[in-house]
C-alpha cells in the first residue's frame, strides 16, 4: 500500500540531535517534535499523539490493511508459480478469494470514516486501498476529500497528480505535482513522478508551459536530476533518468553516455552492471565510437542478455563495415583507393 508518509530530510548535526533528544523527553512529545522540526528545517509536519484513541484505531486500521494486502500478494505470487507448473486456482476463483479477504478491510474503512469523516489521513489511506483494487474513481473521491481536509498534505496532491497524469486532464497533473513539491521539496518520488509525466506528455507540456520541445526535455531532465540529488544511490532512479535519453531527438549521445556511466557507478550487482553495459554500447554505437561499443559488449556475459548482445554486435559489425566503405570511397581521405 502507498501510505502517506512524512519524508523530511534532516542533517544529522549536534544541534539537531540535541533538539530531537529534548523533544523526546518533553511531556508532550508529538507537539515538541513537530515544533522542533518546523523551527529547524522550515518544514511543518504533524506528529499525531500515539496515545490518542482515534490515532490508535487509525493505526490498527492500517495494520489490518497491510496484513490483508501482504496475504493477497502472496496468494497472487503463489498462484502464478502454480500456473507455470500447470496448476493454479483459476482467475475467477482467485478473484473471489481476494475479494473475500479484502472485504472486512473495506468495511473497517467505511465504519471508521462514518465515525470520523474529517480524518484526512484515513481518507488518504482508503484512497490508496481503493486504487490498489482498481477502483480509481472511488480512490480519487477519497484523495480529493483528503486534500480538502488537509491541503498541506503533499501526498494527497501527488496521488491525485498520478491519477490525472494517465486519466487527464494532464494540466492538473502538472499543477498538483508542483504543489506536492512546494509542500515537501525533500521527497524524491514527487520529482520523479513529475519528470516522467512532463517527458511522456511533451505536447501538453509545451502548451501548458509555453515552451519549445527541447525546453520540455530540459525541464524533465532537470526534475530527474533534482530527484537524484535527494537519493544519489538509487539505481532505478538513475536508470530512469538515463533511459529518457532514448526519447530525445536529436540524440544527445554524450549526455546519455554520461548518464549511463553515472548509473554504472551505483549498480549493485552483476546483472545491473551488464544491463548498463548494453545501454552504453548502444549509445556509443550511435555516436560512431565502435571500439568503445565493442568493449562494453564484450563485458556482457550474462545469458539473460544473450539475444540483445548478439543483435547489438550485428549492428556494430554492419555500421563499422559501412563506415569503412564510406571512408574508402572518399577521395579526400589519404588512404582512399580513389585518391589521385
Amino acid at each position: 500500500m502507498h501510505r502517506p508518509r512524512s519524508s523530511v530530510t534532516l542533517q544529522v548535526v549536534d544541534s539537531l540531535l540535541i533538539g530531537l533528544l529534548s523533544a523526546l523527553v518533553a511531556t508532550n512529545q508529538p507537539v515538541a517534535l513537530s515544533n522542533f522540526v518546523a523551527r529547524t528545517t522550515g518544514v511543518s509536519i504533524h506528529v499525531p499523539d500515539p496515545n490518542d484513541p482515534v490515532e490508535r484505531e487509525y493505526r490498527n486500521l492500517l495494520e489490518q490493511d497491510d496484513a490483508a494486502q501482504e496475504e493477497v500478494d502472496k496468494w497472487i505470487r503463489d498462484d502464478a508459480a502454480f500456473r507455470e507448473q500447470g496448476a493454479g486456482l483459476g482467475s475467477a476463483t482467485l478473484r473471489a478469494r481476494v475479494e473475500q479477504r479484502l472485504k472486512p478491510v473495506r468495511e473497517a474503512y467505511d465504519d471508521f470514516l462514518r465515525r470520523h469523516p474529517d480524518h484526512a489521513r484515513a481518507r488518504l489511506a482508503y484512497g490508496s486501498f481503493l486504487n490498489d483494487i482498481q477502483e480509481e474513481e472511488g480512490a480519487v473521491q477519497q484523495w480529493e476529500r483528503a486534500r480538502e481536509l488537509d491541503p498541506g498534505n503533499p501526498a494527497a496532491w501527488n496521488n491525485l497528480a498520478n491519477y490525472y497524469s494517465h486519466r487527464s486532464p494532464v494540466k492538473k497533473a502538472f499543477e498538483y505535482y508542483a504543489k506536492a513539491i512546494e509542500l515537501n521539496p525533500q521527497e524524491r518520488v514527487y520529482y520523479q513522478n513529475f519528470a516522467a509525466t512532463v517527458f511522456l506528455f511533451r505536447k501538453h507540456a509545451t502548451e501548458f508551459y509555453q515552451i519549445e520541445a527541447q525546453q520540455v526535455f530540459d525541464k524533465a531532465l532537470a526534475l530527474y536530476r533534482q530527484a537524484m540529488k535527494l537519493e544519489p544511490a538509487n539505481f532505478v532512479l538513475a536508470s530512469d533518468y538515463a533511459q529518457s535519453y532514448y526519447g530525445i531527438k536529436p540524440i544527445r549521445s554524450a549526455d546519455a553516455i554520461a548518464a549511463w556511466q553515472a548509473a554504472l557507478k551505483i549498480a549493485s550487482n552483476v546483472t545491473e552492471r551488464e544491463g548498463v553495459y548494453l545501454h552504453l554500447a548502444r549509445f556509443n554505437l550511435n555516436a560512431g565510437r565502435f571500439d568503445e561499443a565493442r568493449q562494453y559488449l564484450n563485458s556482457v556475459t550474462n545469458d539473460v542478455y544473450g539475444d540483445l548482445k548478439k543483435r547489438l554486435m550485428r549492428n556494430l559489425e554492419r555500421q563499422e563495415a559501412a563506415a569503412k566503405n564510406a571512408d574508402a570511397a572518399d577521395p579526400s581521405l589519404p588512404n582512399s583507393p580513389l585518391k589521385e
